[in-house]
């Protein structure tokens, strides 16, 4: 199938690894060119080379979403690499255990720069000439915890669940103007964030008292309908179809793509 992306300016955030390098290999599959942006210089050019390696055509920007003006700084880096923004991947993400009682007031800012501001301020950057030129899409990467909230992540669970109300409300704004604005909804991924030392699958081992870190894989996985965690190409499958020009007529939603996690039909 011919998804429509090629050619297309893409903007990834969280591209060094995980989902975001997925869908940026993904995206340069289809054709598209992706601007790569990552606060980690050296993983980011070591997985930039490997996308070019492969055919891709990548460039990158080191820089931390959260900071003032980011948004303003990546969408014009991006039109100095390769003119413009055609579609915009807010994927930057972070997330640690830790119940209601221990979780911060700035554990709770914090998430809020990530999953709201930082993502309104790079549709704010792009959206404008996308609507001049009446094509664009937008995919929030939010997750289940923004459907269902997860007692061990509050803070996480509070900034997913408004990231996915900012999206509704960028998609209704600018669905009449050719741009769709979506969201998706990861499950739990083998991704960095879960499977790196120290992250949310050591977390949940310690929490849970596994013995070690394949039982508490398993355990995780067996809580999923589907049986297993996600991979992350299978999560960024579903972004990437949300970037393409197959979805014209989809805007506003928010696609679960968590092996039937969350037990809801609408």
């Amino acid at each position: 199938m011919d998804l429509g992306l090629k050619g297309r300016v893409c903007v990834v955030t969280g591209a060094s690894g995980g989902i975001g390098l997925e869908v940026t290999r993904q995206l340069c599959d289809e054709g598209a060119k992706v601007l790569m942006v990552s606060r980690d210089p050296e993983q980011l050019a070591a997985m930039a080379e490997v996308v070019r390696a492969e055919g891709g055509e990548a460039e990158v920007v080191v820089k931390d979403v959260t900071e003032d003006c980011a948004g303003q700084h990546i969408v014009a880096a991006a039109k100095q690499a390769f003119g413009k923004v055609d579609v915009l991947v807010n994927n930057a993400g972070a997330a640690e255990w830790k119940p209601l009682e221990e979780a911060t007031e700035e554990d709770f800012r914090f998430q809020f720069e990530l999953s709201v501001i930082a993502p309104l301020n790079l549709m704010r950057a792009a959206i404008p000439e996308m609507t001049d030129r009446g094509w664009g899409r937008v995919v929030n990467v939010s997750s289940t915890a923004g459907k269902r909230p997860s007692s061990m992540m509050p803070d996480y669970s509070v900034g997913k669940a408004a990231m996915l109300s900012l999206s509704r409300q960028f998609a209704d704004r600018h669905a009449s103007e050719g741009v769709m604005v979506n969201a998706v909804c990861p499950g739990p991924t083998a991704s960095d964030l879960w499977m790196a030392e120290g992250g949310l699958l050591d977390q949940s081992k310690e929490a849970s008292g596994h013995q070690t870190r394949e039982e508490a894989l398993k355990s995780a996985g067996s809580k999923r309908p589907i049986g297993r965690l996600a991979t992350p190409e299978e999560i960024a499958a579903a972004i990437v179809f949300l970037c393409s020009e197959r979805a014209s007529y989809v805007s506003g939603a928010a696609w679960g793509v968590d092996g039937g996690t969350v037990p809801v039909i609408i």
